[in-house]
């Protein structure tokens, strides 16, 4: 019978956010896979785990997670913890939750702290649609290519970066995206925590007098759909109305039809399209 992998969420600052079944489970397993086993010592000391480590990260995620396999195919239970928070959220979890799938080990989460979920309820920013991007790209085609898809994003957007990237970040979206609504969250669940609600250009300035410190959660307001209504007006005003009218009848639309579509295009009376028309013949 094969084991279970467990991933096991632990805090991203307060360590009472951890959870009584992650400190059971912990206890119990046969093994840790930590992505820091000097940090998570720490840890399982401050409760009392002596369950024997394991070190999983970034730069062996796939030779060491075949490992694992082996040992859960064997009948091991495996905990997966990451320095904080949620394993598999921006780390080679994943990779190894993947792997399990398709060796046919059974996966199971132990939910907790998220400091993605945790910045966008601080937020004051719209929580019902959001999109996670993580850190963003660090070569350069791909950064280009990710920001262009962000200007078009309608859902609240959650990035993560670090302290001496955060100037840097901050001036390319804004640039991106224009100078939209965010907050910057810090030291999630700490003594200092901090929710700063802010614009690009405030947080701009406010950060060429201080100096970032910490970890970073920006919480980026989305496009408004008032802003996409409007870039679409001012893209068909950039045409004649009969070029407009044009547009419509060349896919085979009659000319009442099309006449009503241009009027609600452009944010007119059908009868101001039809004045307009007249005034062309």
């Amino acid at each position: 019978m094969t084991g279970t992998l467990y991933l096991c969420a632990t805090p991203i600052g307060n360590l009472e956010d951890m959870t009584f079944r992650v400190v059971r489970t912990l206890k119990e397993v046969d093994l840790i896979a930590a992505e820091d086993t000097r940090n998570s010592i720490k840890l399982l000391n401050h409760f009392d785990i002596h369950t024997p480590m394991t070190s999983y990260h970034e730069y062996n995620r796939i030779e060491k997670a075949h490992v694992l396999v082996e040992k859960l195919k064997e009948g091991q239970n495996i905990a997966l913890i990451t320095d904080a928070g949620t394993p598999g959220i921006s780390d080679p979890g994943e990779d190894l939750v993947r792997i399990c799938q398709e060796e046919g080990v059974s996966v199971t989460s132990l939910p907790g702290a998220c400091a993605c979920v945790t910045a966008l309820t601080l937020s004051g920013l719209p929580t019902r649609r959001f999109c996670f991007e993580a850190f963003l790209p660090t070569e350069k085609k791909d950064r280009q290519l990710v920001l262009a898809e962000l200007k078009e994003e309608t859902r609240t957007m959650i990035v993560y970066e670090a302290p001496h990237r955060l100037v840097r970040t901050l001036a390319e979206l804004q640039e991106t995206l224009g100078d939209r609504r965010l907050t910057i969250c810090r030291e999630l669940t700490k003594k200092h925590e901090t929710a700063f609600a802010t614009t690009f250009s405030r947080a701009l300035a406010f950060y060429q007098e201080q100096e970032p410190k910490g970890e970073c959660v920006l919480v980026i307001e989305g496009k408004s759909f008032d802003a996409i209504r409007k870039e679409q007006q001012e893209s068909w005003e950039s045409l004649t109305i009969p070029e407009h009218m044009e547009h419509y009848l060349s896919q085979g639309m009659d000319k009442k039809t099309a006449m009503k579509q241009v009027a609600k295009d452009r944010g007119v009376g059908k009868r101001e399209i039809y004045q307009a028309l007249l005034e062309e013949e």
